[in-house]
């Protein structure tokens, strides 16, 4: 029994080992940005509903448990959002996420301070960065970021447009 003790850190070492090189044959997830309505928001703020699509191209489901967004507009933080929404992505599969953010008054302000003095082109199109994680269980978090341009239209209330 005492022999078996003194392996057994050397065997769950082994079996630890056995299993990351048996994950590192996945591939990465692939994070596209597919689509931001406007929603109700409350008082001053301003909110969105942002659409991820989630495809999973590897020959076992992933389970996740939670994401976190950011969007950046023109180099400057807009808005940032955060669900607990869990679920899993099928092998070859895919799933539509949809990530509730928020749009404080001052970034709002500063945005539209931002489009007033660009040119008129500019302010029909801005560039953007997306930042997010994605949580999952037994993977970790799978970490994503996407760049573009988005029409301003996109990011308004109905009533503002």
């Amino acid at each position: 029994m005492r022999r078996f003790t003194s392996l057994l850190p050397a065997l769950l070492a082994t079996i630890a080992l056995a299993a990351c090189a048996a994950l590192s044959g996945r591939d990465p997830l692939r994070v596209d940005l597919v689509g931001i309505e406007p929603v109700e928001g409350q008082g001053l703020e301003l909110r969105l509903a942002v659409k991820l699509r989630v495809q999973n191209p590897n020959d076992a489901p992933v389970e996740y448990d939670g994401s976190a967004l950011e969007l950046e507009v023109n180099g400057k933080t807009l808005a940032t959002g955060v669900s607990d929404q869990r679920g899993s992505v099928p092998r070859y599969g895919e799933r539509v996420l949809v990530v509730p953010v928020s749009i404080s008054a001052l970034g709002a302000v500063r945005q539209a301070l931002a489009l007033a003095d660009g040119s008129a082109a500019a302010r029909d199109s801005v560039p953007f960065v997306l930042r997010g994680k994605l949580a999952g269980g037994a993977f970790g978090a799978v970490r994503f970021s996407q760049e573009g341009s988005i029409g301003i239209g996109a990011l308004l209330p109905r009533a503002a447009r």
